[in-house]
């Protein structure tokens, strides 16, 4: 398969900048200082999705003040496309929970049926409780559940397509320092 890499640079040449590298980094403090106040006495098992909750763990793990195991997952429906398919597990978690609380950190709460189909797995599997923590909140009504709400939020956002911190566009700008949305999308 071939990358048209002028096509991916002149999507970020074009992009809105949602959030800079300062609001999103203001904004992962912020989700820090919830769960250290909330988690901290509840030895949770905290499973990172892959790969776009890659960054927004990277960044917060740090931040966390008290002792923690640490996995990862990895369930897609985008295989780096612009729109979702069926849930494809490539890694579930190795690490046991039974009986324990589940924090889930993503990187966005779009219509939610990755997350959603990742909770119940946790529930099904044994956890006592499980938390979730996205950097971004996409607002619209499209959510795969009424009550599906991560219980930690970094930032709202709207419906756009965006990429950075994680997120991609076409599996490219994961990396970018921000929240970027895509012209035209």
């Amino acid at each position: 398969m071939s990358v048209d890499l002028a096509h991916i640079r002149q999507v970020m040449a074009e992009a809105d900048c949602l959030y800079d590298n300062a609001d999103v980094e203001r904004a992962i403090a912020q989700v820090a200082q919830q769960i250290n106040g909330e988690l901290a006495e509840r030895n949770p098992v905290v499973f990172c999705v892959m790969n776009g909750g890659l960054i927004f763990a990277g960044k917060l793990l740090p931040l966390l003040d008290f002792p923690l195991e640490l996995s990862y997952l990895h369930a897609t429906r985008y295989r780096n496309e612009t729109s979702g398919g069926e849930l494809f597990w490539k890694a579930k978690p190795e690490i046991s929970f039974i009986d324990r609380e589940v924090l889930i950190i993503d990187d966005i709460l779009d219509e939610g049926h990755t997350l959603a189909a990742i909770i119940d797995f946790c529930r099904h599997a044994g956890a006592s409780h499980v938390h979730t923590a996205v950097l971004i909140n996409k607002e619209h009504e499209r959510k795969a559940r009424p009550d599906l709400v991560a219980d930690y939020v970094g930032l709202p956002c709207i419906d756009r397509y965006i990429f950075g911190y994680g997120m991609d566009y076409k599996g490219y700008w994961r990396n970018a320092a921000g929240i970027y949305a895509v012209k035209g999308l």
